[in-house]
């Protein structure tokens, strides 16, 4: 089958690529910056010969977007917020134009688009939308518009012979090197792996090959539309969450930090403390209740896989999930392709 990823040279678009490629599939990322064989050059803002790369496909899977690691001063929100709508209408207008359009579109959202909240867990049926909380920062509002904004410019998307499902991730942790639990490890192993401004605040994640299997649960399912969660079903506080990192990794003793210091420590990794801060209490709903079965649903046992895995170490089996369960693409229903060689 043949895989579209436009932004997909990213850490997600690099778990996927390789996760998709290595089972038999067809992948061909979009990016500004092509450099290797299958990566073809767009601009995410304006059609171009790139679309006929959609054309004939059988997912498109778009995870183009300004990189939220970053200092969130306006210029940054706004980029955003510019490449999240830009890229998703103009992935929109490329499916409308195909002649044979995918019979799926996921495109990445968030689960940033939930509030910050400690009393309970937000799922897609019952789960409070953000951007109204008291107590938090004002431009915390702003990030919970761009995600709203982003998954409304694929819903308004004129793609009638098109599934659409909004990705609503939380982060994905994978032991690639610069991605977020890289990151956390880091501080962990520095011995700065302790509870930031008292870590109360809940941690939303989901392993990297969940996140795969997830993926390839939608694409199986043709039942499933609209906003999906992407998480764990056991998102835990910091404090708890990064005990157990500093166990995987065998550190003793995590430092706390104060909110001060979570700005001094976001300022000098030119990143913003929402992404520490705020409480991401997000729970996979619809995952669950159409019978997906996560293989790392606990924090503990999932950070030592990974740390394993880091380290070179051999990753214990698992059982190979089923047709229901996922674990394999849907082709589409009136072709003859099969997985490329």
């Amino acid at each position: 089958m043949k895989v579209v990823i436009p932004g997909g040279t990213g850490q997600v678009g690099t778990i996927l690529n390789r996760a998709l490629t290595a089972a038999g599939h067809e992948v061909v990322v979009l990016t500004r910056r092509p450099a290797r064989d299958r990566e073809i050059r767009w601009d995410g803002k304006t059609l171009g010969p790139w679309a006929k790369e959609i054309d004939g496909s059988d997912i498109v899977i778009n995870l183009a977007g300004r990189s939220v690691s970053c200092r969130y001063a306006p210029a940054n929100l706004h980029a955003m917020m510019d490449s999240r709508v830009h890229s998703t209408q103009v992935v929109g207008e490329a499916i409308a134009a195909a002649e044979q359009p995918p019979p799926l579109w996921l495109q990445m959202s968030t689960a940033t688009i939930y509030a910050h909240r400690f009393d309970a867990p937000n799922d897609e049926a019952t789960g409070v939308i953000g951007g109204t909380e008291p107590g938090v920062p004002d431009y915390w509002a702003y990030s919970v518009e761009i995600a709203k904004a982003w998954e409304r410019t694929q819903e308004q998307a004129e793609t009638p012979h098109t599934r659409k499902v909004a990705l609503r991730s939380a982060m994905v942790m994978s032991p690639d090197r610069g991605g977020v639990f890289d990151i956390l490890l880091r501080l962990a192993r520095l011995g700065l792996g302790g509870p930031v401004a008292g870590g109360a605040q809940y941690v939303s994640w989901i392993h990297d090959r969940d996140f795969v299997r997830a993926v390839e649960f939608l694409a199986a399912r043709d039942d499933l539309a609209g906003p999906v969660n992407l998480s764990a079903p056991a998102p835990l506080p910091q404090r708890p969450f990064m005990r157990a990192l500093r166990a995987a990794w065998g550190v003793p003793v995590g430092l706390p930090a104060t909110k001060w210091m979570a700005e001094l420590g976001a300022f000098a990794l030119r990143s913003d403390t929402e992404l520490l801060l705020k409480s991401r209490r997000v729970t996979p709903g619809r995952l669950l209740e159409a019978g997906f079965a996560f293989d790392h649903p606990q924090w503990p046992e999932a950070a030592a896989d990974l740390t394993r895995r880091l380290r070179g170490g051999p990753t214990p089996t698992t059982k190979k999930p089923s047709r229901r369960e996922g674990g394999d693409l849907r082709p589409r229903q009136d072709s003859n392709l099969r997985p490329s060689a």
